[in-house]
């Protein structure tokens, strides 16, 4: 799946937009699409750059993004093994870093 970042899709009129742009370009195209996080996922069998113009063409921004998921999200922080970080982020300034006591890496 090809992710992009569309910054300017604030509604479902937005997205249904993208979605005929991207339909025309490849008719058998699955999306998924995510209006807060303004990402869209598409399987296609369209170059990622025709996809984009696709996008650009109906009036709006894409952005490319390696992996959106919040899964690999996850992978990216911490040790690597998938546990997240081993420390936890203070509420606010004042308090200090703690350490995890259920991460793996802990």
């Amino acid at each position: 799946m090809i992710t992009f970042k569309v910054s300017d899709m604030t509604c479902g009129h937005c997205a249904s937009t993208i979605t005929r742009a991207i339909s025309a370009v490849d008719k058998g195209a699955q999306l998924e699409i995510d209006i807060p996080r303004q990402l869209i996922r598409v399987s296609s069998a369209a170059s990622t750059a025709r996809l984009a113009e696709a996008i650009k063409d109906a009036g709006y921004t894409a952005q490319q993004m390696v992996d959106a998921t919040p899964a690999a999200a996850s992978r990216r922080s911490g040790c690597g093994c998938g546990c997240g970080t081993s420390q936890a982020a203070p509420i606010d300034v004042g308090q200090p870093v703690v350490r995890a006591r259920s991460s793996c890496c802990a």
